[in-house]
């Protein structure tokens, strides 16, 4: 009967629900008083919040989660990175896989919807790559920080090293910018070897699995001896990796030429060129810090909420528009500039149905994090000013976290709202749009064209 119903479903639909009840789920495992430490009590709201920025890889929470959730509320939490982070569809493909079961046809297209691709071909191996590749990237991690925590004197036992060393691995590498510190990394502002690895682990899980089982493929394709053929990237990765270097790198000198003599004075200048470039790289979906955000300049809140509204990149663990996204509306601005009719890039023209698409769904983007705004605003009574919230309101909608600290004083109708932006910012704006589909074809009618006045 489950099965009847679900076939009823438009497999966009299907992932919506799935992490909808997710949420649900989690929600009620983290009111559970095995959850939370001794003494403390969470209100339905804050734990639907908590479970909302979990699953949707956020950060974003209302409560301390060091002084809230007890060790089985932590590996609640980080069952809920890995669910949303990897995605439903990749953790039933382990299922199946693990059980022997066939995927069919059904399977791969939900797959295909959850991984945000275009074609059923090679989903399966995309999601066997992805599975390996994230058990051993959160493995290396777990091992990495649990043994620097134990030798460096960070914690006082190795299994509290270890347990340390996992959370903050599953959180970085999937983006959550979560933290059982209490204070995200300021702590560790002065030591580059955790801030290095963690930068590494935020970028492994932002540049998107395609791009992933790409690099992994290429790397294997270099060890072969026997093989002479030129391995070639496909144009969505050299797009996606060459976007995400140049905003990596424009954040990071923008924000140390706005800090060096502001927040950042007081620091030495590779103390400055560090901070500067974590920021940038935690502000595109991870969350986690080395700053007080509170403390950053004006110029700096208004970049990083344009870099939080780009976010990561299509089918990986962050959210925003996307990397490609804002890529092809850039090309397509210098190649109207240039009179040329199709953007191209890497010796590629670029298709209009995603040049269409790119401009709808940043146009839709903008819509939504402007009603966001509003939203807190009325909910807030003008509590907090234009910056504030704006930082907010696109932190929520580009899942990273970062918060100049209102979150916990932020109202019911404040707190829905981010449970909306961040659950939006986790399916995608495709998926989103497709909740309005009635998924019936529509007949091909062109009408007479008639050209308007623009500008």
């Amino acid at each position: 009967m489950l099965r009847t119903i679900i076939r009823k479903l438009s497999p966009g639909k299907i992932i919506i629900l799935a992490y909808l009840i997710g949420i649900i789920v989690f929600t009620l495992l983290l009111k559970l008083p095995v959850s939370l430490k001794p003494g403390v009590k969470l209100p339905l709201i804050d734990a639907l919040f908590t479970a909302a920025s979990a699953v949707s890889v956020t950060g974003l929470t209302t409560v301390s989660t060091t002084d809230t959730y007890s060790t089985f509320g932590a590996i609640v939490l980080m069952a809920a990175f890995q669910f949303g982070g990897v995605g439903i569809m990749t953790l039933g493909s382990f299922y199946w896989f693990l059980m022997g079961q066939h995927i069919g046809l059904l399977e791969r297209k939900l797959i295909m919807i959850d991984q945000n691709r275009n074609q059923l071909a090679g989903l399966v191996q995309l999601m066997r790559v992805v599975l390996v590749l994230t058990l051993a990237i959160e493995l290396t991690g777990t091992l990495l920080f649990g043994t620097y925590f134990y030798v460096t004197g960070y914690t006082d036992s190795l299994s509290n090293a270890l347990y340390n060393g996992m959370f903050h691995s599953v959180s970085a590498f999937t983006n959550a910018g979560f933290d059982l510190f209490g204070d995200s990394l300021l702590r560790y502002s002065k030591d580059y070897f955790v801030q290095s690895f963690t930068m590494l682990l935020i970028i492994l899980g932002a540049i998107g699995f395609p791009v992933m089982a790409e690099l992994w493929e290429f790397v294997s394709s270099r060890r072969r001896s026997n093989t002479n053929k030129r391995f070639r990237f496909s144009l969505f990765t050299k797009v996606t990796l060459s976007t995400h270097a140049i905003l990596l790198l424009i954040g990071g000198i923008i924000i140390w030429l706005t800090e060096a003599g502001h927040s950042f004075d007081h620091m030495p200048l590779h103390q400055q060129w560090m901070n500067s470039l974590f920021t940038s790289v935690s502000s595109r979906s991870a969350g986690l810090t080395t700053v007080d955000v509170s403390s950053l300049h004006h110029a700096s809140l208004l970049l990083i909420s344009g870099l939080m509204f780009i976010g990561a990149s299509p089918s990986s663990m962050g959210g925003g528009i996307r990397t490609t996204t804002i890529a092809i509306i850039v090309l397509a601005i210098l190649s109207f500039a240039r009179g040329e009719r199709v953007p191209r890039a890497f010796n590629r023209s670029i298709s209009l149905e995603d040049t269409v698409k790119s401009f709808v769904f940043f146009a839709l983007a903008v819509l939504l994090v402007l009603t966001g705004i509003f939203a807190v605003f009325m909910s807030e009574s003008h509590q907090f000013d234009l910056s504030a919230v704006l930082f907010e309101v696109t932190s929520a909608f580009g899942t990273c976290g970062l918060s100049t600290g209102i979150t916990g004083s932020l109202h019911l109708g404040s707190k829905i709202t981010l449970i909306v932006l961040m659950f939006i910012g986790r399916i995608g704006m495709f998926l989103f749009i497709s909740l309005f589909s009635s998924g019936k074809k529509k007949p091909d009618i062109r009408y007479p064209e008639e050209k308007l006045i623009i500008g």
